[in-house]
């Protein structure tokens, strides 16, 4: 399962219109997650390394628009806190 971040367009942000969706934060932390139904994020702050089974770590940090599928486990490490919009389905 490969997670999906990119630096989205202004233009691609209104799209999505991105600024209804809700928002979620957290302090440094980790923990581990599963991912039940996808997950589209755009990172207004922070800085978060995800740990897939398989050892691999993808960063995503302030600025990045990704997408966590249906069925991925994984482990977040937060290293700066984290304030970001996000949608389900």
């Amino acid at each position: 399962m490969e997670i999906e971040v990119r630096k989205p367009t202004p233009e691609e942000l209104e799209k999505l219109n991105i600024k209804s969706w809700p928002i979620w934060e957290k302090e440094e932390s980790s923990f581990d997650w599963y991912y039940d139904e996808q997950e589209t994020c755009y990172f207004l702050e922070g800085e978060v390394e995800v740990e897939l089974p398989d050892g691999r770590r993808i960063k995503v940090e302030k600025g990045d628009l990704a997408v966590f599928p249906q069925g991925l486990k994984c482990k977040w490490n937060i290293k700066k806190a984290v304030r970001k919009h996000y949608n389900f389905g």
